[in-house]
């Protein structure tokens, strides 16, 4: 049995954030029904690279899920979405506030006919406020957030995080939102409306920030790979490349001056004895690692860091990481078979629960794959019905999908 084996989820999302967060969801166990527009369905489908004509993109982020092609705009669409919204016991959106007002299928709406539905609209600034009505991207809520201004080295221009940070950072606020409010639900059978941005989402996960603003009026800058209050904690030069040391607390420190770099004078010297005399003179600090560390390689220090039971490792290419045998032995690599696209390796599911771990149960899904069997479980419609609602468009016909 896995967690949540029972819950239904109607995913009204593309893209990322949305994906992101019904993709955990359906890991866990939750049944998951990923409504899409016709012919073309989520936007992440024609992006690229892709396999025998699918997108990765979209086969990464959309596994344990079915697709049911559906036109929103029209009544019989709208009826069948609302019907389908009576049975669910979560729906997770991510139009631009507003649009399931006009659509009809906002959480008021279905709260008239499932008082327990937890209804999730994921947007870029929120539901209320100035900026509500404004487009958001993960670029913008990094800007606005200011970890582009705090990302990059300390001369130079602001950077953006490497990955769709804040794409993800609300993809997971939605997760453990929709969760406190499944957990809510099961003691009170009451719904709720759960409104998750990428902006706030991502200024959440600030805190260290935070404590230096509002603890100190400090704004925090650009500093590279260093941290902002522990030294030596950072990225080093070796003679081949980089290696990183985690220092950071007074013990770490002198395992690190006595077993590593092997200059115990350090530990005693006035510009390094204390944490807070490393962080003032952390130019010099670096300066004095990385006249020792210059002279080795990265993989001699790693294994000097290890004996020594101080914090350190190498910096990975994206390929190295997921070729690492510790990344493969903790199942961090899977494969699944896609109809279209065949074997493919995918991510592994990163929370390990003893008793009802998560399972990669179905591939992504082809665009309509699923109309039929979805229109017939679920509402008990009819072959001919079915076929009626292909003549008017409101759904695709299945067999004209790859």
């Amino acid at each position: 049995m896995l967690s949540l084996e029972g819950m239904k989820v109607l995913d009204l999302t593309r893209v990322m954030a949305g994906p992101y967060c019904t993709m955990v969801l359906g890991d866990l166990g939750a049944e998951v029904i990923k409504i899409e527009k016709g012919k073309t369905g989520d936007d992440t489908r024609s992006m690229g690279p892709f396999v025998n004509g699918e997108s990765a993109c979209f086969m990464m982020i959309n596994r344990n899920k079915r697709s049911l092609t559906l036109d929103l705009k029209s009544e019989k669409g709208r009826e069948i979405f609302l019907k389908l919204a009576k049975k669910a016991d979560v729906i997770v959106e991510n139009f631009r506030p507003g649009v399931v007002q006009k659509l009809g299928i906002d959480y008021e709406t279905v709260k008239k006919l499932n008082r327990g539905i937890i209804y999730c609209s994921i947007s870029g600034y929120g539901q209320t406020g100035p900026y509500s009505q404004k487009g958001g991207f993960d670029i913008m809520a990094q800007g606005m957030t200011g970890l582009m201004s705090m990302t990059g080295e300390p001369d130079g221009r602001p950077v953006k995080a490497g990955i769709a940070m804040n794409d993800i950072s609300a993809g997971v606020t939605a997760v453990y939102s929709i969760l406190a409010a499944y957990v809510h639900k099961q003691k009170t059978s009451r719904g709720q409306l759960i409104d998750v941005s990428l902006v706030e989402s991502g200024l959440a996960w600030s805190v260290w920030e935070a404590a230096s603003y509002f603890g100190a009026g400090v704004v925090p800058q650009r500093t590279g790979s260093r941290h902002r209050v522990s030294a030596p904690y950072q990225a080093f030069k070796t003679s081949d490349g980089y290696v990183l040391v985690g220092g950071a607390n007074q013990r770490s420190w002198e395992k690190f001056c006595n077993k590593v770099v092997h200059k115990p004078e350090w530990i005693e010297d006035p510009k390094f004895k204390t944490p807070h005399d490393r962080i003032t003179n952390v130019d010099e600090l670096e300066r004095r690692i990385e006249e020792v560390l210059g002279d080795k390689p990265t993989h001699h220090w790693v294994d000097l860091l290890d004996d020594a039971g101080v914090p350190g490792g190498p910096i990975y290419t994206y390929e190295e990481s997921l070729q690492d045998p510790h990344i493969l032995a903790r199942g961090m690599v899977q494969e699944f078979e896609h109809p279209v696209a065949g074997r493919l390796k995918t991510l592994g599911i990163p929370n390990k629960l003893s008793e009802t771990p998560g399972q990669i149960r179905r591939p992504a899904p082809l665009l309509g794959q699923h109309n039929d069997e979805i229109l017939r479980d679920e509402l008990d419609l009819t072959d001919e019905e079915i076929n009626k609602l292909i003549e008017e468009n409101v759904v695709t016909r299945e067999e004209l999908v790859k």
